[in-house]
């Protein structure tokens, strides 16, 4: 089977050759080609380069073309701040309550750091063709106002001034609709909907249904192409019942819940994603690396629907080439089916 092949067959809950797995690398590019984090994403083709080099040394089953979260208010005007060994960050908060209602989003196609994303998405799908998945990804209407506003704001906005959440809803969801099915024009073959203020690690599920919920019902709607729904680590089981209808197919799980209970939560209506501890894994040894897959692997890959990940959406910087070989070895050695 093609990676494609794979993972098209463990979303229709279906037992592929093996376990698909994901590396989502994004800061091992500048690894693989020497470079500053901060000079590796300032040109597409560097990150076509460490992408291809990345797929070439670990073999798994997708293309990841995230660059690093603030990228989307980066494109609005606001500051990124770069680090040496992990992801750039958010600078101070650009957004009030009252600068909501005069806020444009940037127009994606004309954004120079946006097209950076979709040149190196266009340049992987040449050498990706029809054989590997590409993810794009994107912030959440919903999760993106904690960069834009600050965490406080932004909590006091959703509880305090509901019409001007709805706004900010509004124009957020304009510009994560225009960012996904750009992405997806370029080549991309999924989106990644991140959006980890929905886990009820931050807001409980009744506030949930009544924001995030409704946000992503909408706005999945509207994007051309299959989502997968990711809460960067936070809990997700209780709303397992309800992510079938926002139209997402697949889910980012913690390693902070059972992955057997939410297989069984699951229930055929979506396929798991993760739930390696991408923490922990700093600290791994070859033995403890292919424990915790073979472990992974038996609770969840029985019937399809599970594809091996770390939990959060992004390996850490000092996560070490030794410890991601394990991975791929412990896949080939417990991932093919049928399962002993």
């Amino acid at each position: 089977m093609t990676s494609l092949q794979r993972v098209l067959t463990t979303i229709g809950q279906q037992e592929p050759d093996r376990v698909p797995y994901f590396l989502l690398l994004s800061l091992h590019g500048a690894k693989e080609l020497n470079l500053s984090i901060e000079e590796y994403f300032s040109k597409a083709e560097n990150v076509f380069e460490g992408q291809k080099k990345l797929r070439e040394k670990y073999g798994h089953d997708c293309y990841y073309t995230f660059f690093y979260t603030p990228i989307e208010i980066e494109a609005f005007g606001a500051e990124v701040i770069y680090s040496s060994d992990g992801p750039p960050n958010a600078g101070a908060p650009f957004l009030t309550a009252e600068g909501i209602d005069s806020l444009v989003p940037p127009k994606v196609k004309e954004s120079k750091i946006l097209k950076r994303v979709l040149d190196a998405t266009a340049m992987i799908k040449e050498i990706a063709k029809d054989e590997v998945p590409i993810i794009g990804v994107v912030v959440s209407p919903f999760s993106l106002p904690v960069m834009q506003m600050g965490f406080a704001a932004y909590l006091e906005l959703i509880y305090n001034e509901p019409e001007k959440f709805e706004k900010l809803m509004q124009i957020n969801s304009q510009f994560c609709i225009e960012w996904s099915n750009a992405q997806l024009e370029a080549g991309a073959t999924a989106i990644c909907y991140f959006d980890p203020i929905s886990s009820t690690t931050i807001i409980p599920r009744e506030l949930y249904l009544k924001t995030g919920f409704k946000v992503a019902k909408e706005t999945i709607a509207q994007i051309n192409g299959p989502t997968a729904t990711h809460f960067a680590s936070g809990n997700c089981l209780t709303l397992m019942g309800d992510l079938p209808q926002t139209g997402t197919a697949v889910v980012g799980v913690s390693s902070l819940e059972d992955l057997t209970l939410l297989k069984h939560k699951a229930d055929k209506k979506l396929t798991l994603l993760g739930n390696l501890n991408a923490i922990e894994m700093r600290h791994w040894s070859v033995e403890e690396t292919k424990e915790k897959v073979q472990t992974a692997i038996k609770q969840a890959a029985k019937g399809g629907g599970f594809i091996l990940a770390d939990n959060h959406g992004e390996i850490p910087w000092e996560i070490k080439e030794e410890t991601l070989l394990a991975i791929k070895e412990a896949v080939e050695e417990y991932g093919n089916y049928s399962l002993k």
